[in-house]
């Protein structure tokens, strides 16, 4: 699933490219992506037509684009979802379910939503041009100015679930998906199933610091593509792959100590880390109540 930079990469494309363009036709090809949208296929398209595009933001791993109207374009790319940019006679891709005719400054191209998988989609947020409702319960991302880091360490410790569980959980911190949080514990040298309230806040800020210095450097390398997938919204794929150290790395040797990385299953996904410079944390003591004397 694309994370926070791979759909920074496309936010910044999509600035560059759509910004001031007139929405002149609306052709929606599946009905799935569009699912979310209580207007229907119809009303979708009627909701867009005719409106300019005026920025393009993001939160977390969503995307939108604020129009003239004060209503807005969201979008999720999902597991598989791509949006291009294309000229409109370039030929259709295998899985493009909506395509949108722009104008003005986007003359002669068009918006694709491409999905292999379907899990991604697109929706009218009806006043959402500054924030979408339907996101404004996603906790900002590590690499916004306002983020807390504070406020983040401190909800952290005060939680008894394993850490790598906190950073997928989009209400405490948004953007860092699996891939991301993997890197992050590596770096920081943390095993993911160590419970926040064991961490001290020295760890917990090296860890966030760990966390936004491998989705900057990810950012420069214009995200990471295992696949044809994922990709800008120019139709090119990431490469940082090249410079994971921890995931997808089952049995290599880790390049600080050399042990295989070890893959365990984690929430019907996989978690890669050293075994050596990522122990896993003891258990905890079962507390046996004491029984009062007569």
């Amino acid at each position: 699933m694309p994370e926070l930079p791979e759909v920074e990469v496309v936010r910044a494309g999509l600035e560059r490219h759509v910004l001031g363009a007139t929405i002149t036709r609306v052709e929606v090809l599946h009905p799935r992506p569009v699912r979310r949208d209580l207007r229907g296929q119809a009303g979708f398209a009627a909701a867009l037509t005719g409106r300019r595009i005026e920025a393009a933001r993001r939160r977390g791993k969503y995307l939108w684009l604020p129009l003239d109207n004060g209503d807005a374009l969201l979008g999720h790319l999902g597991m598989s979802g791509q949006l291009l940019v294309q000229p409109p006679d370039a030929p259709p891709e295998r899985h493009l379910r909506v395509r949108i005719a722009l104008a003005g400054a986007a003359e002669g191209r068009e918006l694709r939503f491409v999905d292999q998988r379907m899990f991604g989609g697109l929706s009218v947020s009806a006043g959402g041009a500054e924030l979408p409702p339907e996101i404004a319960h996603i906790a900002r991302d590590p690499l916004d100015p306002e983020f807390d880091d504070d406020a983040f360490v401190r909800k952290v410790r005060r939680r008894t679930s394993g850490i790598k569980r906190q950073l997928l959980d989009q209400n405490l911190v948004s953007g860092v998906g699996n891939i991301y949080a993997d890197e992050a514990l590596w770096r920081a040298r943390i095993h993911g199933d160590r419970p926040g309230d064991r961490l001290t806040a020295t760890q917990a800020r090296e860890l966030l610091r760990h966390a936004r210095e491998v989705m900057v450097a990810a950012l420069g390398e214009g995200g990471t593509s295992f696949d044809a997938l994922y990709v800008n919204v120019n139709g090119e794929s990431g490469y940082f792959d090249r410079s994971l150290h921890a995931y997808g790395r089952e049995g290599e040797a880790c390049e600080r100590c050399g042990t295989p990385i070890r893959r365990i299953a984690f929430m019907n996904r996989s978690s890669y880390f050293c075994p050596v410079c990522q122990p896993a944390p003891r258990k905890r003591r079962a507390v046996v109540p004491r029984v009062a004397a007569d």
